[in-house]
């Protein structure tokens, strides 16, 4: 059974464990109320402790977090994980797979190879809790924890860097501040307009450069780097679609597949504190080669 465990510093002597868990170890209210009943879900020096029992300094509180009840179905397929300890893992993701199975992708999934990684590893399978989810044909960092505490403290507290190539010439850097909403009669496409949702874009154009396609016809595109300010469905590839400027493979959103098969967009970097520890954590992979090949950057 995988555990939790916090050291109770002199000055909280005399704290309830409830304020103590709440208060001080950022615990949710969800996952207390889960190990209430759960036999030995909280314990003091190896001791049961209820709530609303007093903590005092130098007590080791022990938080016995059970398996998940509906794990995802494991499956070996070969992933490439950056970084794992106890609580998170970051994988680079490839252009191509799911992150979660659905109707019509029920076994070739991030969720599903990282299931067998776990157990492979001797590990509880638990659920697929990502913190970052990426469009199945958008390639890179991908961030998930390993059990609800951990996700619960890093949901909405990263920061990404994105690069995309669009089709048009960009200059400069700027923002995009456009709401965006369902497209009518679609069930997952999303388009600018009214009614919608805030969202906002930050870019900067790293390269501009010419490009012909084995057919003869020429595009001019704009490698970029992007920061998002919010996290809409879709939202890079809607908003630069809305000025006109798809990005190169999207053809969802208006992009020519001549160049490359899937939407170029790839989450290069990401930056967050480690839930547990604090510690200051960032991570960075490559362009992945259809990308690179492109736009001409072997490194970014």
């Amino acid at each position: 059974m995988p555990a939790l465990i916090f050291v109770v510093p002199p000055e909280n002597d005399g704290i309830s464990v409830y304020n103590f868990l709440r208060a001080k170890c950022g615990v949710s209210y969800r996952l207390i109320k889960k190990l209430k009943r759960v036999p030995l879900g909280i314990t003091s020096n190896g001791i049961h402790i209820r709530t609303i029992d007093p903590l005092h300094g130098g007590d080791i509180v022990r938080l016995n977090i059970p398996e998940d009840e509906n794990p995802t179905m494991p499956v070996e397929i070969p992933i490439n994980i950056i970084y794992e300890d106890g609580h998170i893992a970051v994988i680079n993701k490839p252009s191509g797979m799911p992150v979660h199975p659905a109707r019509e992708h029920v076994a070739d999934t991030l969720a599903n190879a990282f299931s067998a990684h776990l157990i492979a590893a001797g590990e509880p399978n638990s659920a697929f809790r990502v913190i970052n989810r990426l469009d199945r044909d958008t390639s890179g960092l991908v961030l998930t924890a390993k059990n609800s505490h951990a996700a619960s403290l890093l949901h909405g507290h990263t920061e990404k860097i994105y690069y995309a190539i669009c089709q048009g010439t960009l200059t400069g850097n700027g923002t995009i501040d456009a709401p965006i909403r369902i497209m009518e009669g679609h069930g997952i496409q999303r388009e600018v307009g009214e009614g919608g949702i805030r969202a906002v874009t930050h870019w900067r154009a790293v390269r501009n450069l010419s490009v012909t396609a084995p057919s003869g016809n020429s595009y001019d595109l704009t490698f970029l780097e992007i920061h998002l300010e919010t996290g809409r469905t879709h939202q890079i590839r809607v908003h630069f679609s809305s000025l006109g400027m798809p990005l190169a493979g999207d053809d969802m959103y208006g992009g020519s597949r001549e160049l490359i098969s899937r939407q170029a967009l790839h989450c290069g970097q990401l930056d967050f504190r480690h839930p547990i520890t604090g510690e200051k954590m960032r991570f960075s992979v490559p362009l992945p080669e259809d990308m690179a090949a492109l736009c001409g950057v072997s490194s970014i």
